[in-house]
């Protein structure tokens, strides 16, 4: 298996539903598996997918154990010798995965990347790219010295602000909304902390990875 695709939904049917169409949508010519693991939603999320989308994989945890949680339910299950965690709230161009798988092909030094993220209204999702936050990072921008000079490379470090969205880039880390993991990392780094439940455990992963085992994060 080339790839295994994660995602983690809590109550977004609809929302999860345009995002398996996207997938099934791609344009590939490699092989691809996805994992659905639904962190016990109220909602019919689960009896969606075993209608609509026989061909997935379906976790079906009986407790919301958080994101972290579970994403690793899933990474346990995949075999993929690349790795894409995946919100639910997203919606793939058909060209994205073959893009990105084919990125980490030219860039056996990347350990983690991820694509440029765009909100509803087109907009980018500031997200996408990071800095580790850092004493000085996080204190410029809790000054609110980010928004004030968003061109800086000192002061707009944390979601990287000065950078051109449209170029690629080396940065400390990428969101969990879309995180393409190289599976030789992961396994050097080990699975998400589970003591995060939603929140910075995308962070702590690309720290691990980068810092602790010489990967590059894209």
């Amino acid at each position: 298996m080339d790839l295994s695709v994660v995602i983690v939904n809590y109550n977004t049917r609809d929302l999860l539903r345009d995002c398996l169409h996207s997938l099934y949508n791609s344009k590939v010519d490699f092989e691809y598996s996805v994992i659905v693991v639904d962190n016990c939603s109220p909602d019919d999320s689960v009896q969606m997918v075993q209608r609509q989308f026989p061909q997935v994989k379906l976790i079906a945890s009986d407790v919301n154990g958080g994101y972290a949680y579970g994403n690793n339910l899933g990474l346990r299950q995949a075999r993929g010798r690349h790795l894409l965690l995946l919100n639910a709230d997203t919606v793939l161009p058909p060209t994205a995965l073959q893009g990105m798988m084919d990125f980490m092909e030219e860039h056996p030094d990347a350990g983690v990347a991820g694509p440029k993220l765009v909100l509803a209204d087109g907009s980018l999702d500031l997200a996408c790219r990071r800095s580790f936050p850092t004493l000085d990072v996080a204190f410029y921008r809790l000054l609110g010295l980010s928004k004030r000079y968003p061109k800086s490379p000192r002061y707009n470090r944390y979601n990287l602000g000065y950078l051109d969205p449209d170029q690629m880039a080396e940065v400390d880390s990428v969101v969990g909304a879309f995180m393409w993991i190289r599976r030789q990392a992961l396994d050097q780094a080990g699975l998400l902390d589970e003591r995060f439940f939603m929140y910075a455990e995308d962070l702590d992963l690309c720290y691990r990875i980068k810092v602790d085992h010489g990967w590059k994060v894209y």
